[in-house]
Parts: C-alpha cells; structure tokens; sequence
C-alpha cells in the first residue's frame, strides 16, 4: 500500500481536477433531475465524478473507485476511493454555496484519509499533517452545543423530523447546511460543536469521518457503537455530546419501532 502522504497527494490532485472544471461550467451544467430515488442530480454530478475517477484510475489503478453516481449497490471494497462528487447537490442547483466534492481512501473498511473541497466558499479540508486550522471543540453539554443536522428530509426515518425538535429543546443552537461533509468539517474544525446525518451513504461521510476521527473526536451509529457503514444514522462529535446524541435517536428509535 502506498504510503498516507502519497495517497494524499493522489486525492488532492483528483478533486482538483473536479475543482477546476465545476469553477468553469456554466449554468447549464446545473439542470436538475431526479434519480428513480428521487433526489436531485445534475449532469456536473456525473462530470465532475467522471474526472476525479479517471486521475484516480490513473495513478491508482489498483484500487477501485465507488463514486455515487456509478454505485451500483454492490458491497463496498473493503479497500476503495469514495468518491461524492457533488454533496449538497441541492444547495448546488439553487446556487447555494454549501456543496463541496468529498473524497476518502478507505483502507479495511474503514476511512483512511479524506480530502472535503468547497469551491464557492474557497475552502478545503484534508486528513494531511499540515493541515492545520482552529481546533475541534470541547463542548462536553450538549445544552452548550451548536448541532448541525442533515438528511431529515422526506423519506427519511419517520423519528427524523421529531429528533429535530428535540434537538431545538435540548441543544443551544441548530444549523442546517445540507450537506454532510460540510457538517463533518465543521466539527473538526469547531464551528460545529456536534452534527448528526440522518440516512448516511458511505460516500456522503467518509472523508469527514476521517477528519473528525483525526482531531480525536467521537463517530459514532446507532446504539452508541462506532459508526460503520450500515448504521442508519451518524452521530460525530467529543465523545460526551456524541454520546448523548446516540441516546436521543435510539429513544426515538425504540419509540417509533
């Protein structure tokens, strides 16, 4: 296996060639439809995944790419790229800045390294040494928490909407961005003290599972287990608020099942 760092350099130099494209195309590229799940995609969607895969198929031909918009339900690669080209593709087409293209490498099943770019908020996350930046919150309350929340829309777990509501009661504040990854970096880099993605898909939390996990902090499913793939829900911050964001959704869990 090739060495973090080079890995790193590999993922960097994959999602700028997305970056750089999605900077350039025009409106029409954004063009919603509906997938038969009924979200929203675009053809930037399946462009931008088009070229992060093909500098990853390049430099990396041993190892698969799962990207959302090709995932064809089979299970995940124990050893894989992850590959969400457009998170927050919702936000994108109404010209919202709160989207970002997120790549991991996943080594065991598990997140190794990840790479969060937002190209409207000229931002980026990466697992790297050197990345730097504030530091994680050390909220221990959830009372004193600021919680971002994602993926309570329709279809989603009937106690979504509801643990919501709990979450106005209980936590100081709420913020709804729409967009996962962004949550994720928001807790590893502490504008976010807590966040919780209802419904997650692999390729929607891996890169920032990578990054929280490497500030310390707590990922965790459902139950209060570590989270993993086939968790319904993600529940990321110090360990305390994580922990007692896990015991909200499974009261809800038990009371709606």
């Amino acid at each position: 296996m090739r060495a973090d760092r080079e890995l790193l350099a590999v993922a960097e130099e994959a999602v700028d060639a997305g970056a750089d494209w999605l900077g350039r195309a025009g409106e029409e590229w954004a063009r919603k439809r509906f997938k038969a799940s009924g979200e929203e995609v675009t053809d930037a969607d399946v462009e931008v995944e088009r070229l992060v895969t093909g500098v990853l198929r390049s430099r990396t031909p041993d190892v698969p790419v799962v990207g959302e918009e090709s995932a064809d339900g089979a299970p995940l690669p124990s050893r894989c790229w992850l590959l969400d080209p457009i998170d927050g593709t919702m936000n994108f087409v109404r010209q919202g800045p709160m989207y970002a293209l997120s790549l991991a490498f996943v080594d065991r099943g598990k997140p190794a390294l990840g790479v969060i770019h937002a190209p409207a908020l000229g931002r980026r996350w990466t697992t790297g040494s050197g990345s730097g930046g504030p530091q994680a919150s050390g909220v221990g309350e959830l009372s004193r928490a600021i919680v971002g929340i994602t993926g309570t829309g329709s279809g989603t777990f009937v106690g979504a909407a509801a643990l919501t509501g709990l979450l106005h009661d209980r936590a100081y504040r709420i913020r709804m961005h729409g967009a996962m990854s962004l949550d994720l970096a928001g807790v590893a880099e502490g504008w976010l003290d807590a966040c919780v993605c209802v419904g997650p898909r692999p390729w929607d939390v891996a890169a920032g599972t990578a990054l929280v996990r490497q500030r310390g902090l707590a990922v965790l499913g459902g139950g209060g287990r570590p989270f993993d793939w086939d968790s319904p829900v993600l529940l990321a911050g110090p360990e305390p608020v994580a922990r007692l964001l896990a015991d909200l959704w499974d009261s809800l869990d038990a009371h709606t099942n």
